[in-house]
C-alpha cells in the first residue's frame, strides 16, 4: 500500500499536529546535519513522538523522505490560472524552481528520488497529476504530459540533483519556450 500524505483517520488534532511536527523536525534536521546523518530515532526526538509513530505511518525513512520532499508541493493545490497554458506553465515552473532553490528542499528531493527506487517518486507522481490538470483545461494544446515531464520539468529535477547552481529565475521561462518551439 501506497503511503498518503495526509492523515488516514483525521485531518485535525493531533494526528495533523505530529505530521508538522515530523516535517518540520526533518527539515531542521536535514538543513543542520544532511540528509545522509538523519535518523528516525533524532527526527521523532526532535518532534516530540514515539519513533513508532513514525514507522507506523510511513513504514521506513525512505518513505518519510521521500514524502517530504513534496509535501509543500501537493497538487491539491492551487496552479496557476491565468487563461494561456504557456504562461500557467511558466508560473508552474517557476514555482517548481523557487522551491528546489532552497537547498532543505533539494537536499530532500535528492534523497526522496534516491528512495523511490522502482517505484515512481512522490515528486513525478505529483508533477503528473498537475501536468494533466493542465491540459485538461487546454485540451487543444497539441502537448501532452510527457511533453511537459520531459522538456519542462525533467530538466529542473535535473539541474536541482546535480547542477543545483544553475538553477536561475529564467531556467522556468526558458524550458516552456522550448516546450512551445
Amino acid at each position: 500500500m501506497e503511503p498518503t500524505t495526509t492523515p488516514a483517520r483525521r485531518t485535525g488534532g493531533r494526528s495533523a499536529a505530529v505530521i508538522h511536527n515530523v516535517r518540520t523536525a526533518v527539515e531542521e534536521l536535514v538543513e543542520e546535519k544532511g540528509q545522509d546523518r538523519v535518523t528516525v530515532p533524532m527526527i521523532a526526538e526532535r518532534a516530540g513522538v514515539n519513533p513508532t509513530s513514525i514507522y507506523r505511518r510511513w513504514g521506513d525513512l525512505p518513505t518519510l523522505i521521500n514524502d517530504i520532499a513534496t509535501y509543500q508541493l501537493d497538487p491539491t493545490r492551487p496552479l496557476p490560472e491565468n487563461g494561456d497554458l504557456r504562461a500557467d506553465l511558466t508560473a508552474w515552473a517557476q514555482e517548481i524552481v523557487a522551491h528546489y532553490s532552497n537547498p532543505v528542499n533539494a537536499a530532500l528531493l535528492r534523497g526522496g528520488a534516491s528512495a523511490a527506487g522502482e517505484q515512481q517518486s512522490y515528486c513525478l507522481r505529483n508533477r503528473r497529476i498537475e501536468a494533466n490538470l493542465f491540459l485538461e483545461r487546454y485540451p487543444d494544446s497539441g502537448v501532452t504530459a510527457e511533453d511537459i515531464l520531459d522538456l519542462v520539468i525533467a530538466p529542473i529535477i535535473y539541474r536541482v540533483i546535480f547542477l543545483p547552481w544553475t538553477l536561475e529565475d529564467s531556467t522556468a521561462e526558458h524550458l516552456v519556450a522550448r516546450l512551445f518551439r
